[in-house]
């Protein structure tokens, strides 16, 4: 009797864990996140102090802004800012070294999620070996003539558990199309195969 009492209360707790751990990790990751930031970017705490002479931290304040800040030169830049100005500055930043690097980086990676070209928004999967073997990925440039690569394209594969990845240049007949959305093919490879199958059947169509 007390075996199956315990048996019992092992896989309600199991359950709950099961409910509650992706709830309270994500939750605990934005918030930590959300804290981190605020706390390093709160300005409240340079010049204004509480009863007491301490720095005053009002939270909420960093994260604010930083929106407020990204709003506005995001204002000044599309409608004070001429084209001769962003070459100027696009060909000043290129003149700096090791800045550039970062500098177009950062610039090409972030456009790629938020720009008007969004790179990773095609899921395709690849043949990777004689075998069988096959890699999600997305692609992210389709013509490679410029650098004498005609037929070849750019894949990006990302990494399970991880920010990182890996970019190869393969043949476009071994890159075939995928019927899901491009969040769940990050979602399929992020976590390691366990989620992300919601977006339908793989479609076997070679890349024009």
């Amino acid at each position: 009797m007390l075996r199956k009492i315990f048996q019992k209360f092992f896989y309600y707790l199991i359950k709950g864990t099961l409910v509650v751990a992706p709830v309270a990790g994500a939750i605990f990751v934005i918030v930590w996140l959300v804290a981190t930031l605020d706390g390093a970017l709160n300005i409240t705490e340079h010049f204004l102090e509480d009863e007491s002479g301490h720095p005053l931290y009002i939270p909420g304040i960093g994260i604010l802004s930083v929106i407020l800040l990204l709003a506005l030169v995001g204002l000044i830049f599309t409608n004070l800012v001429t084209a001769p100005i962003r070459s100027w500055m696009t060909r000043t930043i290129n003149k700096i070294p090791l800045f550039n690097t970062l500098y177009s980086s950062i610039k090409d990676f972030t456009e790629a999620f938020v720009g008007d070209a969004k790179k990773f928004n095609e899921p395709v999967l690849v043949d990777v070996n004689e075998y069988g073997l096959k890699k999600v990925g997305f692609l992210t440039q389709k013509d490679l003539q410029a650098i004498g690569l005609p037929g070849e394209v750019v894949v990006y594969f990302p990494y399970s558990y991880s920010v990182a990845g890996q970019v190869v240049i393969i043949s476009s007949e071994k890159v075939h199309k995928l019927n899901m959305s491009a969040t769940d093919a990050m979602k399929l490879v992020v976590s390691g195969g366990v989620s992300g199958l919601e977006g339908g059947k793989e479609k076997r169509d070679v890349l024009e």
